[in-house]
C-alpha cells in the first residue's frame, strides 16, 4: 500500500470527522493550478516555493503542490527504485515498474490538461514561452530524475516530454523543478501584486528587460537618466524600448536574431 501524496496549500473546507490538526493529507482544491512532483526527496518541497509571493499564493489556494514519494513505490524490503544499466556502465537507472506505479497514482488524481514532464539535461530548454504554456494548463506533473536517469521505455510509453533547465548537469531534478514552477506560478492570475510586472519583464516580448532605477536620484556620482524623471511617459516608453533592444542585441544576439527573423516573416 502506497502513501498518499504529500500536499501543500490551503486546506479545502469540507465536512470531516478527523480533527484538522491531525490531518496528514490536504484535499485537492478543485479549481487550483496544481504542480505534482514525483521525487525521491519530497521533503525538499515546497522549499523556496513556500516563501514570499509564491508562498502567499500557495497558502491562499491560488495554486497547490503535491509530492509523490518515489521511495514508497520501491520493490522489496529495502524499497529499491533503481537497478544497474542494461548493457553495463556506471551508475543506476530508475526502474520502469516502480515509475509505472507512481505515474499511475498521479494520473488517477489528475484532471484537465496537465503536461507530464521529465527533467532531463537532454530535453528542450525551458523558457518563458513554456512557462506561459504551462500557466494556461491546469497544472504540470514533473518527474525528478536521479542517478543515470530513468528507463527509456517509460518516456516512450507515456509520451513524457523532456525539459532541461540549461546546458549543465545536476544531481537531480528537484532544484530545476522548483525553478520551473516558480517561473510558471508567478504568471497565474492574482499571484503577482501588479499584473503589468509579468508583461514588462525580460523575455515576455522577446527582449531582455530595460534597466531599472529608484531613489536616490544621485548615488556615488551616478545619476538616474533624465528622461525617467521627465514625466513624459511617451519618451520614457521609447527610451525603455530602445534600451531593451540595445541590451538584447549586445548580450543575447541569439534572441535578437530570432526577433529579426520573425519581423521579416510575412503576415498571414
Amino acid at each position: 500500500m502506497t502513501k498518499a501524496p504529500r500536499s501543500a496549500g490551503r486546506i479545502a473546507v469540507q465536512a470531516t470527522l478527523k480533527p484538522r490538526e491531525l490531518m496528514t493529507d490536504t484535499p485537492e482544491l478543485a479549481s487550483a493550478w496544481t504542480a505534482k512532483i514525483i521525487t525521491l526527496f519530497p521533503q525538499a518541497f515546497p522549499g523556496v516555493l513556500g516563501e514570499s509571493l509564491m508562498g502567499r499564493a500557495l497558502k491562499d489556494g491560488l495554486w497547490q503542490l503535491q509530492t509523490y514519494d518515489l521511495r514508497s513505490y520501491g520493490i522489496g524490503k529495502h524499497r529499491n527504485v533503481d537497478d544497474t544499466p542494461a548493457g553495463g556502465g556506471a551508475g543506476m537507472v530508475l526502474r520502469a515498474d516502480v515509475l509505472e506505479q507512481a505515474i499511475g497514482d498521479v494520473h488517477r488524481g489528475t484532471r484537465g490538461v496537465v503536461p507530464l514532464v521529465y527533467l532531463s539535461p537532454r530535453g528542450r530548454r525551458f523558457d518563458q514561452s513554456m512557462a506561459q504554456s504551462w500557466a494556461r494548463a491546469d497544472g504540470v506533473t514533473l518527474l525528478c530524475g536521479r542517478f543515470e536517469g530513468v528507463d527509456e521505455r517509460v518516456l516512450q510509453h507515456y509520451g513524457i516530454q523532456e525539459v532541461s533547465l540549461g546546458d549543465f548537469v545536476m544531481t537531480g531534478g528537484e532544484i530545476a523543478a522548483q525553478a520551473m514552477i516558480d517561473a510558471t506560478v508567478r504568471l497565474l492570475p492574482g499571484v503577482l501584486g501588479n499584473a503589468e510586472s509579468a508583461v514588462e519583464e525580460s523575455f515576455s516580448a522577446g527582449l531582455l528587460e530595460h534597466p531599472q532605477y529608484t531613489k536616490p536620484a544621485e548615488w556615488q556620482g551616478h545619476n538616474i537618466p533624465d528622461v525617467l524623471l521627465s514625466g513624459n511617459h511617451a519618451k520614457i516608453a521609447q527610451w525603455r524600448k530602445a534600451e531593451a533592444e540595445r541590451i538584447t542585441r549586445t548580450r543575447r544576439p541569439d534572441l535578437w536574431d530570432t526577433l529579426q527573423q520573425q519581423a521579416k516573416k510575412p503576415e498571414k
